[in-house]
């Protein structure tokens, strides 16, 4: 079964569009549906379960746009722990994949229960088990057993066979359920009074909409096992993201007409129905919606037992395929043993992770109290998802240009947002289906926790898109109590670069009274493997040295040497990491990519840092005694004020330059305003500020003419995102590769994107 090679990385690419569009559809369309109609119906009423089915449809749409574009830029086994290994690193990654394998093993539990109750009581009713001398419990759990021993067998076999299978299974439950849903339209149609079981709507009101939502999302689920699919899947960026926007439409289409082809299948007065219909329906609770379907079809119940069969076990196939992926990447990546990553030679699947799944689904199936643990896994799948909509916001904000998108959602971040706020609400409302789950899933989570801690902190694999901290110096910190230290944050490239940086780092530090911290981010080649990084870091450390033979005796300075593939979220990760204030980065004209208009490293840290930055082109000597500052009432003007009142020399002087044009007129900026505001602020007396406007139409050549006159130039940057950038210059980036003199550019950080930045 297992080959002699310990680990294999390859998965057998056998699936495509149709296969895992049934794989999503089959992990959704569980045994859920049907549990969830009746119980919703007796919580919330008529109208209220068709806005259960549809309102957790655009929750779970949203969700899927975030999936899609995640899978689509990283598709490959893992799912939710891929994206957060990219997106958060190896402790978070660590602990959504361990929640990831626990939800898909134990849903599958729940799903082998399922069918295992609804087979054993019709066989008992077809007198077929008479001669069994078991009781009804055991028999149940030894059926439980035996399908999912099968099932597990099947994903043996291969993904091909676990497509083909699952979806057969479900194809038929689908058409079953779509059948259904006609229905229930044509005899509406034939019989409009039926719809005066929706009356009155919504009987209960609108909060008891979240508990029904809470209790059945968990029936959207089914994009987190496409994602699983991303390594055998037939070309994964197009097909995947389809996949996942096909099946959660095509399952809140169906969801919503087989919820109205319940509330219209029993019609008032007839025979044994007391009451409205959807309070006969609802006081049936789970098993609602079998009896309601036993009056629309002949045979309803025959009918309704077969769906049950096809719906759980095609759930329970998807299930352990999910399952069994994600603790393959956990051990892929030595996050957990790496006997869980060995492949079959023969099948190409991951025999190992599909042993160790299948003993956590029949363990739960025949042991644990299930229906409890499955709540809990509906809060894991909840808390999944809310971390994909945080790693989809942080992926592209701080990997965008680095990785290749097959889909890209509209409108970002909007239905991200939108769904971390609504799930966060589902979350809470779990307390009222199930306080169990609510101590199940974070003793999982802290058991994840301690394992990472323990063991797989020290054994996880580096992989491409880490940060790995090479070498660190910190300098003492400053005694407690003596309040938070600000902190500047220089990035050297080189010797040269650092000397360079040494007289505008020296002016700001002392001025703000700084601890100083030093980081290089070695430039490794991408062809170079992972290992040899050290090699690559002498020029670096050697930078940072000669950096502290200048200012160590001056301020307390501490130095990281780190290696990324891509430097400019390497720096951005590095002043969130160490809460600097301040960044102060080098520039030396514009690189040989003609993508971006100011530089293919200095635009993303200027746009991603949740700091100040100050940009410094221009070395030798600095002169700061004659410094201009153009304004044009941009945001970055008062912090392009404060850095050039820091610059200054004792004896200089700041000339405030405005160029005149029909451009500016409709800022209507109000220089004299802002000077006096901002000399106060910044402590600096009036006669050594000058004002001075021109006008002139075109503004660059005005400043550029303007810097002739001047040691030093100063300039606020652009606060336009890098993507609306492509193609048209700024003021400030052409001033600034224009200009033969030394100059700043400064970005400030302001407010609630400060803040967001700093988490996100």
């Amino acid at each position: 079964m297992a080959g002699k090679e310990p680990v294999s990385s390859e998965l057998s690419r056998e699936l495509n569009l149709f296969h895992i569009t049934m794989m999503g559809l089959g992990m959704m369309i569980g045994a859920g549906v049907f549990l969830g109609v009746g119980n919703a119906l007796h919580v919330v009423g008529p109208g209220g379960v068709l806005l259960t089915f549809l309102l957790n449809g655009i929750i779970a749409m949203f969700t899927a746009t975030s999936y899609a574009e995640l899978s689509s830029a990283i598709p490959h086994a893992g799912g939710a722990y891929n994206y957060a290994r990219i997106g958060f690193g190896r402790g978070p990654s660590f602990v959504a994949g361990w929640m990831e394998w626990y939800a898909s093993s134990v849903a599958g539990s729940l799903y082998a229960v399922t069918f295992a109750i609804y087979t054993v009581r019709y066989l008992k009713v077809l007198g077929l088990l008479s001669w069994l001398p078991l009781s009804t419990g055991i028999t149940e759990k030894l059926m439980a057993v035996l399908i999912a021993v099968f099932f597990i067998f099947i994903n043996y076999r291969g993904a091909s066979e676990t497509g083909k299978i699952g979806a057969l299974f479900t194809l038929g439950q689908t058409i079953f359920l779509v059948v259904i849903g006609l229905i229930g339209v044509v005899i509406t149609i034939k019989d409009p009074y039926r719809l005066q079981n929706f009356q009155p709507f919504l009987p209960n009101g609108w909060a008891k909409l979240l508990i029904t939502m809470g209790f059945t999302y968990v029936a959207f689920e089914g994009y987190e096992v496409i994602a699983q699919a991303g390594d055998e899947t037939i070309e994964p960026r197009k097909n995947l993201p389809k996949a996942m926007l096909y099946s959660v439409f095509i399952v809140t289409l169906t969801y919503v007409a087989v919820a109205f082809a319940t509330v219209v299948a029993v019609k008032a007065g007839t025979p044994g129905v007391e009451g409205a219909p959807w309070q006969w329906i609802g006081s049936f609770r789970e098993r609602g919606f079998g009896e309601a379907i036993s009056r629309l079809l002949p045979m309803g119940n025959f009918l309704l037992t077969l769906a049950v069969i096809f719906a759980s076990t095609s759930a329970l196939n998807s299930t352990i395929y999910s399952a069994t992926r994600a603790l393959y990447a956990l051990g892929r990546d030595r996050m957990v043993s790496p006997f869980f990553a060995q492949i079959s030679k023969k099948r190409k699947t991951p025999w190992a992770a599909l042993m160790g799944t299948a003993a956590l689904v029949i363990l739960v199936a025949t042991v644990l109290p299930t229906m409890d643990v499955a709540s809990s896994a509906s809060m894991m799948f909840l808390i999944l998802f809310f971390v994909v909509n945080l790693c989809v916001i942080r992926v592209r904000w701080h990997m965008g240009d680095e990785l290749t998108y097959g889909f890209i959602m509209p409108f970002f971040p909007l239905f991200p947002i939108l769904a971390i706020i609504l799930q966060a609400v589902l979350i809470f409302w779990l307390l009222h289906m199930s306080i169990i789950a609510w101590i199940i899933s974070p003793l999982w989570i802290i058991t994840g926790i301690i394992i990472y801690n323990w063991y797989s902190k020290k054994r996880a694999v580096v992989t491409a898109d880490e940060i790995q901290v090479l070498e660190e110096e910190k300098a003492e910190e400053a005694p407690a109590g003596e309040g938070e230290e600000y902190r500047i944050m220089v990035a050297v490239a080189h010797p040269k670069n650092a000397i360079e940086m040494v007289q505008t780092t020296y002016k700001l530090s002392t001025a703000k009274n700084a601890r100083i911290e030093l980081i290089h981010m070695v430039p490794v080649p991408e062809q170079v493997p992972l290992t040899a990084a050290k090699d690559y870091m002498w020029e670096g450390k050697e930078a940072i040295v000669e950096t502290m033979l200048y200012l160590e005796p001056l301020f307390p300075i501490s130095s990281t040497i780190r290696y990324c593939r891509n430097i400019s979220r390497g720096i951005v990760n590095a002043s969130r990491q160490k809460k600097a204030n301040m960044l102060i980065i080098g520039w030396h004209g514009r690189t040989s990519t003609r993508q971006f208009i100011f530089s293919s490293t200095i635009d993303p840290i200027i746009e991603r840092s949740p700091c100040n930055v100050v940009a410094l082109k221009g070395g030798g000597k600095l002169s700061y005694k004659n410094i201009l500052l153009p304004l044009a009432g941009g945001p970055n003007g008062a912090f392009a004020f404060e850095i050039a009142s820091l610059l200054l020399e004792e004896q200089g002087k700041i000339t405030i330059f405005y160029v005149y044009n029909d451009v500016s007129a409709k800022r209507k900026f109000d220089i004299g305003a802002f000077v006096k505001e901002h000399s106060e602020r910044c402590n600096l007396s009036s006669d050594r500020i000058e004002v001075k406007i021109t006008y002139e139409d075109d503004t660059v050549h005005a400043i550029l003419k303007e810097t002739e006159n001047h040691d030093f130039l100063v300039i606020g940057a652009t606060r336009k995102p890098i993507l609306a950038q492509l193609g048209r210059d700024s003021i400030p980036e052409i001033v600034s590769r224009k200009c033969t003199k030394p100059l700043v550019m400064a970005h400030a950080a302001t407010g609630i994107q400060s803040w967001i930045k700093r988490l996100i």
